[in-house]
């Protein structure tokens, strides 16, 4: 029975529509003088606060290297197989770096078409090729197999001969010369015994200019996260993924207060105590506290907030988004844990108003499914270009789940299943950077209003207002036509 004084005992939840920012006298006198770092999880720094989410729409390895490449990471979906998942790691990690390390390799004795499957798989576009005692051959490039049209013609035959190499400790700008004189795009590294042991790319020192603040780890590769359940067996994905380069593990349920969570955390933490680990979701500061004591390095909060979820439709449950960031940042804070604020987010504004009230970063779904790097393809319409988005509790990914896990679908259970999100068409928006971009220029523009040179003052500095429905009216474009 509910009690007849409840409306006495209701506090009043708030979303990002309901506040804005109260402008203060700025000493910032260029956007550009901000600074956008912040702290992903315990360990891990980012250098621009956007986190591109774990869903199956939005982030697979084109994703996660263009978002780590503008300075943000990317959380590899779970809903693959481990392998695909791996490999998807795998890609981030190779994409970039001071010196691939485990560079692909093929003997040679392979052949062309063994060639192509290996650069397919790994989405690179040439392969070294060594003998038995790792010594190095040669190289085949995807240039070399323009006209070569036998797959079965020898790696032997093909291959380039007589590669320039560099001896190890060859730094990038001595590297960058050796590209220059000598017109070539791969540079091996071989140890005083000839052995291979890595590889130095052109395209790679090409990034690392054009890209001066991209996201990356302790061997220059571009940093990449990965999500995981908390079935027993995701306990052996997340050990692989780690293996596999994975910078944080992402513990990713609808309801992440709960015993299943926080028993998983405990299993990665005895497995690979060095792991950096993302728990959620959360909406509570008593979720919160219960997933820091248990080990998570960043705690990821939102209930129902995202466009594609219907959580709080369907359940009942929820709390309003910038309410609960307010109070899992309460706990957070006490233990320097940061917080990433998942879902809402639909304007540069929003960004700007889940950082203030304490988040550290913020992770962006549906504003990055209608982008060229997001996995799908464009789906025209009358009125315009579209890409498909669904939430992970959505039928539909429920159906493919389920065919992914077990090769068959179980009918009955999926006419029992209660979906807790929607497929839906987003609006093609182009290339993500150019979407990154207008969100980072608005967050910019947000910390100056705030009088803040950086996310920490933005923070101690931010004084919220609320706003009425006529406040919320006028606050966006009115009483005209819009043309562009």
């Amino acid at each position: 029975m509910i009690d007849s004084n409840i409306e006495n005992d209701l506090r009043v939840g708030y979303t990002f529509d309901d506040v804005l920012l109260i402008p203060q006298r700025s000493t910032i006198s260029s956007r550009k003088d901000t600074n956008l770092q912040s702290n992903l999880s315990k360990n891990i720094r980012l250098n621009i606060p956007i986190i591109s989410a774990n869903m199956d729409t939005v982030t697979e390895s084109n994703m996660a290297i263009k978002i780590a490449s503008l300075g943000g990471i990317g959380i590899i979906h779970r809903f693959m197989t481990i392998e695909e998942q791996i490999n998807e790691v795998l890609s981030v990690k190779r994409s970039e770096g001071i010196m691939i390390d485990q560079p692909v390799t093929i003997g040679q004795d392979g052949n062309v078409g063994q060639v192509k499957e290996l650069m397919s798989l790994h989405k690179i576009g040439g392969i070294l090729v060594k003998d038995d005692l790792n010594k190095l051959l040669g190289i085949i490039t995807k240039r070399d197999l323009f006209f070569e049209y036998n797959d079965k013609k020898s790696v032997k035959e093909v291959m380039t001969k007589d590669l320039i190499t560099a001896p190890e400790g060859t730094s990038l700008d001595d590297a960058k010369t050796i590209f220059i004189n000598n017109k070539i795009e791969k540079l091996p590294i071989v140890d005083s015994s000839d052995e291979l042991v890595g590889l130095i790319t052109s395209k790679d020192i090409y990034k690392r200019d054009k890209f001066p603040i991209s996201s990356k780890d302790g061997k220059g590769r571009l940093r990449v996260g990965a999500a995981i359940g908390v079935r027993e067996e995701d306990v052996d994905r997340a050990i692989k993924l780690t293996e596999a380069g994975a910078d944080t593990i992402v513990i990713d349920i609808a309801h992440g207060h709960s015993n299943h969570t926080i028993n998983m955390i405990s299993k990665i933490k005895d497995k690979i105590g060095n792991a950096d680990i993302i728990v959620g979701n959360v909406a509570t500061a008593e979720g919160t506290k219960d997933l820091i004591e248990s080990g998570a390095d960043a705690v990821k909060v939102g209930v129902g907030s995202g466009s594609i979820c219907i959580t709080r439709i369907v359940t009942g449950a929820g709390v309003p988004q910038l309410t609960a960031i307010s109070d899992c940042v309460s706990v957070a804070k006490e233990h320097n844990i940061p917080i990433i604020a998942d879902g809402g987010i639909r304007t540069s504004g929003d960004i700007t108003k889940a950082l203030a009230a304490g988040a550290s970063t913020v992770m962006i779904g549906s504003m990055l499914a209608g982008t060229d790097e997001s996995p799908g393809v464009i789906v025209s319409r009358p009125n315009g270009r579209y890409k498909m988005t669904r939430g992970m509790a959505s039928l539909g990914a429920a159906v493919d789940r389920r065919i992914k896990e077990t090769n068959s679908i179980d009918e009955q259970e999926m006419l029992e299943y209660v979906p807790e999100g929607v497929e839906a068409l987003v609006q093609y928006r182009g290339q993500a950077s150019e979407v990154i971009g207008k969100l980072v220029g608005g967050l910019r523009s947000g910390l100056s209003y705030c009088n803040a040179k950086d996310i920490i003052e933005l923070q101690n500095n931010s004084k919220f207002i609320r706003i009425t429905g006529a406040g919320k009216a006028e606050s966006g474009a009115h009483d005209v036509h819009i043309v562009e």
